[in-house]
């Protein structure tokens, strides 16, 4: 005899699933031990918003959906924010939630809920076994429908009675592997046609996405820059594709290049809230788009691509690699001689908010150490960013040698992601370090997390960079008035770096650059838990910006949460 919870395990386990993550309790912590059994890895965290963020990374680093394991009602609930990133994203997930005894349905159950209702608008595929029988066709098709098209979540509910009831194990038919979908090629006049219209542009520009980091198609874009000698921009979790080092990146005048660019070959990147939807004043009003995305509802939206190539980053870059046989741009340009003067002004003024030594720290200074510290270390790494400030400040100091070694907020601007996505990395990759930087608002989203961190021996490197707000603080605070306290404030100097050592991990506070300094090199040099707590001037702020960052606020901004 088998049981339901058995079945599902080696289902999964036979889908080639690696990594689950979740919190155990009535009905599903049998699950979660079948898990184990068919080793497939289990992290229990100590909430589910935390542990199926987990779950959606994996699918991004991967290409494999990640699993998370929630208890009945508010449990599977509690997932539906981490499914929403998913989804905005691309992501594929898939999240197992209890569910009472069939039995009992409509009787008021322990938290007896419409979950398969609640998961409807945040997944692509919603299934409920009717039996133990029907378990392995749920699990291929679950697994099927998240890679498969427009990657994204999906959603198992699995009732009591399914979990522990038990059949002839001889009955149980289990399916094969899903693999890859096999790529179509482009006609030779899709080639053509992009080659010829990079070719024609005065301005040309290439916007590598995070599409093409998760196609993991890094060599072939490297190659496609290489070969054409275009300039390229990326977008935040499309950084490392190609090296932030690399001579043909303007990200330094990313302003000035998006507004002149007149032919721009968008690579797996949108034209939304992150790109300003692609509209003057920040693009050329007559700028011309070659659109690459594996998804084709996502041509034409906003501004209307002349060539739309739909499929597989990987294989569309390879082909259009075999097709060039010399520079598209030369480094005579004047475009190419304009964009290096804009890079080196932009870099000259940043060097200076980076070389500032004042006391109170500031968040340049700050993330110019933690980035020379960093690769001070020759360690293979993955930087976790979140925050407001500190992400965005952040992307522009902490440079990225590889594909998938920034994990952010993504297209959803989710906050609370930080340590899910932590723990997921080392998950998948246990020899790199994995170092959070994180603002002390953005910890608050999950910081009992280095409770789960600590349980498991992950020995994460989380930067706080502490501004006692949320994007501006407060030197002090009156608490005997508490609703006289500013909206953004948080509580003053709080000793974060405490939590680490409740949990047998190491901690420090700082307040200045040398013992930053001393505090960073004995961190990055340890292999324990850190929690490193950075207190900055609570005014500290990005310097002036010759746009708002997000589109239609104004210029000057008051509050960004």
């Amino acid at each position: 005899m088998i049981t339901g919870y058995e079945v599902l395990a080696k289902a999964l386990a036979k889908q080639n699933i690696q990594y689950s993550f979740g919190i155990v309790g009535i009905p599903i912590t049998n699950i979660a031990m079948a898990f184990q059994s068919e080793s497939i890895q289990y992290y229990g965290f100590r909430n589910e918003q935390a542990a199926a963020y987990s779950a959606g990374i994996v699918g991004y680093i991967t290409k494999r959906p990640g699993v998370v394991l929630a208890v009945s009602g508010p449990g599977m609930t509690n997932c539906i924010s981490a499914m929403a990133n998913s989804m905005v994203n691309k992501w594929p997930m898939i999240v197992i939630g209890g569910a009472s005894e069939t039995s009992l349905d409509g009787k008021g159950a322990f938290q007896e809920f419409d979950t398969m209702a609640c998961s409807k608008p945040v997944s692509k595929y919603s299934a409920r076994p009717a039996s133990i029988n029907h378990i392995p066709l749920v699990v291929e098709r679950a697994v099927r429908m998240s890679m498969y098209g427009t990657p994204g979540p999906v959603y198992i509910e699995m009732p009591s009675d399914i979990i522990h009831g038990k059949v002839e194990e001889s009955s149980i038919q289990y399916f094969p592997l899903v693999e890859l979908l096999p790529q179509l090629q482009l006609s030779d006049s899709q080639v053509g046609a992009t080659l010829n219209l990079l070719k024609s542009a005065k301005n040309p520009l290439v916007i590598v996405g995070k599409g093409v980091a998760y196609g993991q198609a890094d060599q072939e874009m490297r190659d496609f820059i290489n070969k054409t000698n275009l300039p390229f921009l990326a977008t935040p979790m499309g950084k490392g594709v190609v090296k932030d080092s690399d001579s043909h990146s303007v990200g330094g005048a990313r302003t000035f290049v998006l507004q002149n660019a007149d032919v721009i070959f968008l690579c797996g990147a949108r034209l939304n809230w992150i790109l300003h939807f692609g509209e003057a004043p920040r693009f050329n009003k007559n700028v011309k788009i070659i659109q690459l995305d594996n998804d084709p509802h996502e041509f034409h939206t906003n501004v209307k691509a002349e060539v739309a190539l739909v499929g597989d980053a990987k294989v569309i870059l390879n082909q259009l690699n075999n097709a060039v046989k010399e520079q598209i741009l030369p480094d005579t340009s004047d475009w190419w001689k304009n964009l290096k003067q804009r890079v080196v002004k932009n870099k000259v003024d940043s060097e200076k908010l980076q070389a500032d030594r004042t006391i109170p720290m500031n968040y340049y200074s700050v993330l110019r150490m933690v980035e020379d510290s960093i690769h001070a270390q020759k360690d293979d790494y993955i930087i976790v960013s979140e925050g407001s400030n500190t992400m965005d400040i952040g992307r522009t100091i902490l440079s990225n040698d590889s594909g998938r070694q920034r994990l952010d907020a993504g297209t959803f601007g989710t906050m609370g992601v930080g340590f899910g996505f932590a723990i997921a990395a080392h998950a998948i990759h246990p020899k790199k370090k994995i170092v959070m930087v994180v603002g002390d608002s953005a910890f608050g989203f999950s910081g009992m997390e280095v409770e789960t961190a600590a349980r498991y021996n992950i020995p994460l490197k989380v930067i706080i960079v502490n501004n006692n707000g949320i994007t501006y603080g407060q030197e002090e605070i009156d608490k005997t008035n508490p609703q006289q306290i500013p909206v953004f404030a948080l509580s003053v100097e709080s000793k974060y770096e405490m939590i680490s050592q409740a949990f047998g991990g190491k901690g420090a506070m700082v307040k200045d650059h040398k013992n930053l300094q001393e505090r960073l090199t004995e961190m990055l040099n340890d292999n324990n838990l850190w929690v490193l707590n950075v207190m900055i001037d609570p005014n500290a702020a990005r310097k002036p910006q010759e746009f708002a960052w997000l589109t239609g606020e104004k210029k000057k901004e008051e509050a960004k949460l």
